[in-house]
């Protein structure tokens, strides 16, 4: 499969130009208030919302490259609230209404977002849009149908949330063999790279200053130690997410899993009047391998999957630049999915690593006693759940005794990885039996294979 462009970090990016320039590195040893280690979504948030409650705290964030550099400047620019984790486990150190608030609050997350955006003046190409998760086959069909009668169950605070048939479906997109869809509100289309540099530049003119090309080698408490100097600070946050794993000491906490998109060429207008997809929906499939795709603002699908999901040793990628049999798999799944398309050119490819704990489930806390606070293990949900991070966090470090700091999600710790090569055999062997799964499931019949089943037992998605 051709591609014009793999890797150089996103499509995103050279939407805005290209790669922008570096900022300036730490110029040498500091003491501070506050330390965010990370320029991604997580660590600009906590930084942003900390300023804004208190002008006078010294806040400085150092990045080992630039602002948005990871997953915050590559991912599929879907901006979703709620939780998208197993509500049973957060039941364990909560309550059921607890649950039901943190699913409400990760719902406004969406909405702070666009004020902000607003507030700012940051052009994110930010759309309002429905969430429309599509069955294709029987099996997929009866577990939409159960994820529709859990929320409900669960009184998941969406505005709208809609079991639509397959005549309901095909008038929003016609996917191929459509069975039915789930149509969510309180969603929104972004451009993450867009995002991510402006809420730098706003965290900047508040006073922050972001050091670039400053790499972070150990966190320890009270102490910060990079490749241009030693930062002190009375608080530490770690805002590393997918990029965790290369730290020391944490080099099993969450796991990077790989994710990559392809990107097509903006489509024709009689392609777009074959595929429909008027209202910009944020599409994703209820396939065990799972793909998402979003319609651009200039006419583009950018249709995104795991690929290669996991390197061994949480080996980080090149810059972006993913495999040819990931291009071609994704290629793959849009063709499946949306045979419109196919004679499109695919302009660009390109990957990341989100950061996944080991039960699948985000946390965000503050050791009082080391001054060291975290957030990360998004799963996927990174963009929304970011912001309630980075608010959380204000939070806990002023402490505020607000509704946030007593959500389930606040400092709650879950074991770590296995060492390797054991968890490079079980997260490959759990992706291997989700394809097996879904190819048993395109044969027909109504109940999911038992081989999905197992593979999240496997790894403890289950």
């Amino acid at each position: 499969m051709e591609v014009k462009t793999n890797g150089n970090l996103s499509f995103w990016f050279a939407d805005m130009g290209g790669v922008p320039d570096y900022r300036d590195p730490l110029p040498g040893d500091q003491h501070v208030d506050v330390c965010i280690v990370g320029a991604g979504f997580t660590g600009l948030w906590t930084a942003y919302y900390l300023k804004k409650a208190d002008p006078n705290l010294r806040v400085v964030v150092v990045e080992r490259e630039f602002a948005g550099f990871g997953a915050s400047g590559r991912n599929g620019g879907f901006l979703q609230g709620g939780i998208s984790w197993s509500r049973e486990k957060y039941l364990s150190g909560s309550s059921r209404a607890g649950v039901i608030e943190m699913d409400r609050i990760m719902h406004e997350s969406v909405e702070e977002i666009i004020r902000v955006t607003e507030a700012e003046g940051i052009d994110a190409d930010v759309v309002r849009v429905d969430n429309l998760m599509v069955a294709a086959t029987p099996a997929q069909w009866s577990r939409l149908k159960k994820k529709h009668r859990y929320s409900i169950d669960w009184q998941v605070p969406n505005e709208r949330f809609e079991l639509l048939g397959p005549d309901e479906t095909k008038v929003r997109i016609r996917v191929k063999n459509a069975l039915g869809s789930i149509a969510s509100s309180g969603s929104a289309r972004v451009q993450p790279a867009k995002l991510v540099r402006g809420l730098a530049a706003a965290v900047e003119r508040l006073g922050v200053p972001i050091y670039e090309q400053t790499g972070v080698t150990l966190i320890e408490s009270g102490r910060v130690t990079t490749s241009r100097g030693i930062v002190r600070a009375e608080t530490i946050v770690r805002a590393t997410e997918g990029f965790t794993a290369g730290i020391s000491g944490l080099e099993r906490l969450w796991l990077p899993l790989n994710s990559a998109l392809i990107i097509t060429e903006p489509l024709s207008d009689s392609t777009w009047d074959e595929i429909g997809w008027a209202g910009n929906e944020l599409l994703g499939d209820n396939s065990h391998a799972y793909c998402y795709a979003q319609r651009t603002r200039k006419g583009r699908i950018a249709m995104g999957g795991r690929g290669v999901p996991y390197r061994f040793g949480s080996r980080i990628d090149q810059r972006g630049h993913t495999q040819h049999e990931t291009i071609r798999k994704l290629h793959e799944i849009l063709v499946r999915v949306l045979p419109q398309a196919q004679a499109a050119r695919i302009d660009h490819a390109w990957c990341g690593v989100l950061g996944v704990p080991r039960d699948w489930c985000a946390t965000v806390g503050l050791d009082w006693k080391t001054g060291i606070g975290w957030a990360g293990g998004y799963v996927g949900r990174g963009v929304s759940t970011s912001n309630l991070s980075g608010r959380t966090l204000c939070d806990l470090i002023l402490r505020r005794d607000s509704r946030l700091v007593h959500l389930p999600w606040v400092n709650r710790e879950v074991k770590q990885w296995e060492p390797e090569p054991l968890r490079w055999l079980g997260v490959h062997s759990m992706y291997q039996m989700y394809q097996f799964a879904d190819r048993i499931e395109a044969r027909g019949g109504t109940r999911t294979s038992w081989l999905a089943s197992a593979a999240n037992r496997l790894t403890g998605r289950a």
